[in-house]
């Protein structure tokens, strides 16, 4: 989206009545396609948050947040607490996902 807006700095200002040709649409279509493939690219490579809140680990996990608790008293999730924010490991919720062991409750 950037490179399109650039593109029209470029070539100067814009004014109410000024045409847009099909050629116009066309590129400002690749350029947009080509934003979103990098958007996507990044979201496909791994670039993850390094930590995550109980909220999002509950979401990853579809547990409660009284099982999120038990889980973390019992020593079966690593945490870390600053001040009252209690947040996850990314990895090693997903390690602990990717394991063939069973954690119960």
């Amino acid at each position: 989206m950037e490179k399109a807006i650039s593109h029209f700095d470029k070539h100067g200002k814009m004014f109410r009545d000024q045409l847009i040709t099909v050629g116009d649409l066309l590129e400002f279509k690749d350029l947009l396609l080509s934003d979103i493939k990098s958007m996507l690219k990044d979201q496909v490579s791994g670039k993850t948050k390094k930590w995550l809140k109980a909220m999002e680990v509950r979401k990853m996990l579809n547990i409660s947040h009284g099982k999120l608790q038990a889980l973390r008293d019992n020593g079966k999730i690593p945490f870390t607490k600053l001040g009252k924010v209690t947040y996850y490991d990314a990895d090693k919720i997903e390690g602990l996902m990717e394991t063939a062991t069973v954690v119960k409750f």
